[in-house]
């Protein structure tokens, strides 16, 4: 079944054909805690993971992937049953009494999140899950660090029922919630990020929905990451309100607005994949690929641990079997003469580009300059100024 013959039927199916909701009716609550054996506290990316597996966001998972998965997974972006999936999900611990048949109440700052009865549980081979999933064992890569430092020294697999959902700065809408505000039978364009917008973002979104294989009344969910990115990102507290002020200030009736508890891996292709994976869970049918999307560099050289096509390609190889199609991400330029254009376009015509970089546009903030507004939207320059 192609896209658009998935979209006239309605929304697109989940991946794996079904939403999965595994929250535990209110009445059950007690009755299941009072089973658990201990209580365990998520990290942050712990909690982001359980409460995508609980909503759905990684239908059509039930649980966290037993060690067969995980295996085929970090191997060969697969599953054991052959399903895709970018990224191994499993929970880790460092504490060796766990043991199988139990069940543990997961809990996160105050809150009991989900019950996890632990069926499998094993110790990883990180060098060659690094090797596998983000194409290096190089601690120099932010996810490898993740995996050897952060990540506990046993893998945990198994089913989740949840109990509540984290309490986030970010209003995080489950899938069916998203599915409910969008348009039966049209496009609707994933645009994943994790930095706050600006107007050549903005500009790349909505021209997403000019692209020759979105429909005319197709929409564009605009859909931020709020979990632990890398170290030097701005707090998430900040992103939510430059998001929330632009899409106050832009009110456009064709932009969908959500945000993803997901943790950033910086996994380049994979990463890829797995956004995709999600945004398909939550309705969406394209999804844009930029350069170097989720892409990291070297610590100690600078250098890029990714092709700046490289996700590109493997997003757009795999979209297909997804039922889903990509955009790629326009490479646009701003010029004195004709504003926002392609970089072909103004070489061609030989216009004037104007830029400004990101460590100008931070050093502008700070003096208290003003900032162009080609460049940066002003609500979004008022939030960020305010929080420096």
């Amino acid at each position: 079944m192609t896209v658009a013959d998935s979209a006239a039927t309605g929304l697109i199916a989940p991946h794996g054909g079904a939403l999965v909701n595994l929250m535990v009716a209110a009445g059950d609550r007690e009755s299941l805690k009072a089973g658990a054996s201990r209580r365990v506290e998520c990290s942050d990316r712990n909690a982001c993971d359980v409460e995508l597996l609980v909503v759905g966001g990684f239908s059509p998972l039930r649980g966290f992937m037993h060690q067969e998965d995980c295996d085929a997974v970090v191997a060969g972006h697969r599953t054991s049953s052959g399903l895709l999936f970018g990224l191994p999900i499993v929970f880790d611990t460092d504490d060796a009494s766990i043991g199988l048949g139990e069940r543990l109440l997961l809990t996160y700052r105050g809150q009991e999140l989900a019950v996890f009865t632990v069926e499998s549980k094993w110790e990883p081979d990180k060098a060659r899950e690094a090797q596998g999933c983000y194409g290096t064992t190089s601690i120099e890569h932010p996810a490898v660090r993740m995996i050897t430092g952060e990540r506990g020294r046993f893998y945990l697999g198994g089913s989740v029922q949840g109990l509540e959902l984290p309490q986030r700065v970010f209003p995080c809408k489950t899938p069916a919630e998203v599915r409910a505000t969008l348009p039966e039978g049209q496009s609707v364009v994933a645009f994943q990020c994790r930095n706050p917008i600006h107007r050549a973002h903005y500009e790349l979104f909505t021209r997403a929905l000019d692209a020759s294989n979105v429909s005319e009344q197709g929409v564009v969910l605009v859909h931020p990451t709020c979990g632990p990115t890398q170290d030097d990102d701005i707090a998430g507290e900040v992103r939510f309100q430059t998001y929330e002020r632009l899409a106050a200030e832009v009110n456009n009736s064709r932009i969908r607005w959500a945000y993803l508890p997901y943790s950033m891996h910086m996994a380049g292709p994979r990463e890829a994949l797995q956004h995709m994976i999600i945004r398909k869970n939550y309705g969406c049918t394209h999804f844009i690929i930029g350069r170097d999307m989720a892409g990291c560099k070297s610590s100690l050289t600078g250098d890029d641990f990714y092709g700046p096509y490289q996700a590109q390609d493997f997003a757009r190889d795999h979209a297909p079997e997804l039922g889903m199609e990509t955009v790629p991400s326009l490479n646009l330029v701003y010029t004195e003469e004709e504003g926002y254009v392609t970089a072909e376009h103004a070489e061609a015509r030989g216009l004037h580009v104007r830029k400004l970089s990101g460590t100008q546009f931070r050093q502008m903030l700070r003096g208290g300059e003003e900032i162009p507004e080609w460049f940066a939207f002003r609500s979004v320059v008022e939030v960020l100024r305010a929080a420096a």
